[in-house]
């Protein structure tokens, strides 16, 4: 409906350059969802000033695109800055004196297409000065067509326990007390509680460069070895983990 496309979606720039668009002037989509209003970051290559425009390259490691910011001539002359990043008037050029090239900034605007080829319209772009900012729009970006392409977590996965159970959600007991507490690895939010629990084992428990065998994953989490093997099954096809030096012992594969 009209509120999920109006909705601001975080995306990568590869996410940019890969939507789909049925028909020209339909709405763009990402992950067959509509989109109009996006955010992402980038670094900036090249900046370009024009009369009516400035013209920023940004690249986030997974593509580039150019993101274009309108420049009020009129309001420009005569409109006091309001000390915005954007918006028009006289902040558009403000805004370039606040980004140069080789820093990254972040953007909001709308996906538009022109002469087959497609730029971002920037209602807003402002430097990035936390490059914190960097990794978190990732893992949200990645969160957000995760649960568009593989569906929303299962109810209560993520939700740690407080009190006895101490902070952060590490409940006592270890890996006894089933999913309770378990914060979800990024790479495992699409793959089973059961799988996610032994992943978890193989990444926390003490091992050798030959990885655990499921007898000990299976006694560590007090979990039958039938249900591991399943597990195991599950983060082998999802290229998670490999075995080493036989079918029963793994160890994770990291990327």
């Amino acid at each position: 409906g009209t509120l999920s496309k109006d909705t601001l979606r975080p995306c990568t720039i590869k996410q940019v350059l890969e939507a789909s668009q049925p028909f020209p002037d339909a709405e763009f989509k990402i992950d067959d969802v509509e989109v109009q209003q996006l955010t992402f970051v980038g670094q900036i290559r090249n900046i370009s000033t024009q009369t009516t425009n400035i013209t920023y390259k940004l690249d986030d490691g997974t593509g580039s695109v150019e993101v274009k910011q309108w420049v009020d001539v009129e309001a420009n002359s005569h409109a006091p800055s309001l000390g915005l990043v954007g918006g028009g008037g006289g902040d558009a050029k403000k805004a370039s004196s606040q980004l140069k090239e080789g820093e990254w900034a972040r953007v909001w605007g709308r996906l538009k297409a022109f002469n087959n080829r497609r730029h971002v319209g920037a209602h807003v772009i402002r430097p990035v000065t936390d490059k914190m900012e960097i990794t978190y729009h990732l893992l949200e970006a990645t969160y957000v067509h995760l649960y568009f392409t593989k569906g929303p977590l299962e109810p209560g996965v993520g939700k740690g326990a407080t009190g006895a159970g101490g902070m952060n959600g590490q409940v006592d007991g270890g890996y006894g007390n089933g999913d309770m507490g378990m914060r979800p690895d990024m790479k495992t939010l699409h793959v089973g509680v059961d799988a996610r629990r032994v992943y978890q084992c193989l990444k926390e428990m003490p091992q050798s460069n030959e990885g655990l065998h499921v007898q000990n994953i299976a006694a560590s989490i007090k979990m039958p070895v039938t249900d591991v093997m399943k597990a195991g099954d599950e983060l082998l096809a999802n290229s998670l983990i490999f075995t080493t030096v036989d079918d029963s012992t793994w160890a994770l594969l990291e990327f």
